[in-house]
């Protein structure tokens, strides 16, 4: 049998050519299928990407702004779990908001990360890390307790500009897929956004601070210049302090003496306090050695510490920690020292807030050691209008009494009916003590407005404190320059009238007393009064109290009994 070969001739190529452009026409669909599909899922992915950028630069608080980013990111890039961390000015994270872990699973886990781990290294190494297996990098330290399992990874850092402020963290994609090339791109993107959201929303905060800084700031000068008292207006001072930092507490020391000059204060007193920590730490001291407080006063220099160097005795349960220690400088020199207090877990207060409240301060001293000044000129007025009412006093007045007196004196002798005489040297008495009276008003219009007028007062308040409610008639006379007592030859003073006094209102049976004080050569205390004298019985350790004071200040102590009845006790001290 011999085989015959045909070649195939054009009736059986047609089908064959026919079937292999079918397969490659459906090649070619297929293509153009999954090229539409990843054109279709750019599309998504690039509105999705609009949609995050528009709703993380929507707003303008920057604790919002930051909540918005891990929500978009979670829905950008598809994941169960998502975080950014804040960079803390030294080392690890000042802030870390989450999304995906609920308050119950977040109280049972403890802590908040502060940059551990993988975390951690995303710090130290600023650049996507993106993991198939949490555990398996060289970084990885685990979770803690109850803390919910995460395998796939996915992180960036956030820049402004050349700052990186944090880190974004994603964690479990959907359905246990791994994070892809593409979800890293997008999430770079969204970065690059929220660097730019999160520079707008700390300008705007800025703004805000710096327009409560200055609302603070006019707020302090109005109150001075309006002659408001100083410490009202350190109270204003500290209140502004707390709420311009978002402080727990302030408070405000400044030198017992403010007369004294700055390098030779050895202690701060508290004189105003906000906030959680206790009104009873006002009055307390602050040594300058050893102390943050002192050492802002001495150095002139603001300070940020994580713990102040020594604790005034704020007698709460709140622990402090991080403190802002602001002096207030004007001119060469330091008003006080204002400090800003926050929890002892709370976030460090940074630089910006240590710069804004630096000018706060010296603006606040500014504006004090003008109110000063605006108080020592008005006090050089009074004492200028008190200068000139004395000189009139004395130049005038006091002289038409002479002219008056002698006047007097000279009809005196011509008089001859004892009447006429009797009221003439009555007269002539009254003149005399209406000079002396002058005279006394004189000197104190010499004295200012000080301590003279401050002793005279409490001379007066222990008389009418002493013989109130007792019947005694009281009159009381006082001459000379009372300025030139000192404070503590003004206690003695104090102490005798108060135990002459008492003496004669519990004992005399009196019905008048006379109290004079005079200021010459010496400081001269006399009571006398209309009573039945001393009666042997009583104890004598009051007046002998009296004696011992006298005898302190090199002066003199005795008691008289008037023959017609009554006692006159009279007490003297050299002047200083």
């Amino acid at each position: 049998m011999r085989l015959v070969t045909r070649q195939p001739d054009e009736r059986d190529r047609g089908p064959l050519l026919g079937s292999l452009s079918e397969l490659r026409l459906r090649e070619l669909l297929t293509e153009v299928q999954e090229r539409i599909a990843q054109i279709v899922d750019a599309r998504d992915h690039v509105d999705g990407l609009l949609e995050a950028m528009l709703a993380v630069t929507s707003g303008l608080d920057l604790d919002d702004t930051l909540r918005t980013i891990v929500h978009a990111a979670i829905n950008l890039v598809d994941a169960r779990y998502g975080a950014l961390g804040v960079l803390a000015p030294g080392e690890g994270l000042s802030e870390f908001v989450f999304e995906g872990i609920d308050e119950e699973t977040r109280e049972r886990i403890g802590d908040l990360p502060r940059g551990h781990g993988v975390l951690g290294f995303l710090i130290t190494n600023p650049k996507p890390v993106r993991l198939e297996d949490l555990s398996h990098h060289s970084a990885s330290v685990g979770f803690p307790d109850h803390h919910p399992p995460m395998k796939t990874f996915l992180g960036v850092p956030i820049q402004i500009r050349d700052e990186v402020f944090g880190n974004l963290y994603l964690t479990e994609k959907a359905n246990g897929a791994h994070f892809t090339e593409d979800d890293e791109v997008l999430l770079r993107a969204l970065a690059a956004a929220a660097g730019i959201a999160i520079e707008n929303a700390r300008l705007y905060e800025e703004s805000r601070a710096r327009q409560a800084w200055l609302e603070a700031t006019r707020e302090i000068a109005t109150e001075l210049l309006a002659g408001s008292e100083t410490a009202e207006v350190l109270q204003v001072i500290a209140d502004d302090a707390l709420a311009l930092t978002g402080a727990d507490s302030a408070f405000l020391a400044v030198p017992d003496d403010p007369d004294i000059p700055s390098d030779e204060v050895t202690e701060l007193v508290v004189t105003a306090s906000a906030g959680t920590v206790s009104d009873r730490i006002i009055g307390r001291t602050i040594p300058i050695e050893k102390s943050t407080s002192g050492e802002a006063f001495r150095e002139r220099t603001p300070l940020r510490v994580t713990a102040l160097a020594f604790d005034p005795g704020f007698e709460t349960g709140t622990r402090f920690g991080p403190a802002l220690a602001l002096p207030l400088r004007a001119a060469q020199s330091v008003a006080g020292v204002l400090v800003t207090l926050r929890r002892v877990d709370a976030s460090p207060f940074t630089d910006d807030q240590l710069a804004l409240m630096s000018g706060f301060a010296d603006q606040a001293a500014v504006a004090l050691q003008l109110a000063n000044s605006q108080r020592r000129m008005r006090e050089l007025d009074v004492l200028s209008d008190r200068d000139r009412i004395a000189r009139d006093l004395h130049d005038h007045v006091i002289q038409r009494l002479f002219a008056v007196g002698l006047s007097m004196q000279s009809t005196l002798q011509r008089a001859k009916a004892p009447i006429v005489k009797e009221r003439l040297e009555q007269s002539i008495d009254d003149l005399h003590d209406i000079v002396r009276d002058i005279r006394t008003a004189i000197f104190d219009l010499h004295g200012g407005s000080g301590g003279m007028t401050q002793f005279r007062r409490r001379l007066h308040e222990i008389v009418a404190e002493t013989t109130a409610d007792s019947g005694l008639r009281t009159t009381v006379h006082m001459s000379g320059p009372l300025s030139v007592i000192d404070a503590a030859l003004a206690e003695h003073a104090e102490a005798v009238l108060r135990e002459a006094l008492s003496n004669a209102v519990r004992h005399a049976r009196a019905d008048t007393v006379t109290v004079s004080i005079s200021v010459y050569d010496d400081l001269t205390i006399e009571v006398a009064d209309n009573g039945t004298g001393i009666p042997k019985n009583v104890s004598r350790s009051g007046l002998d109290n009296l004696a011992v004071r006298a005898r302190e200040v090199n002066g003199h102590f005795t008691i008289d009994t008037t023959p017609g009845g009554g006692t006159t006790l009279r007490w003297s001290a050299p002047l200083p």
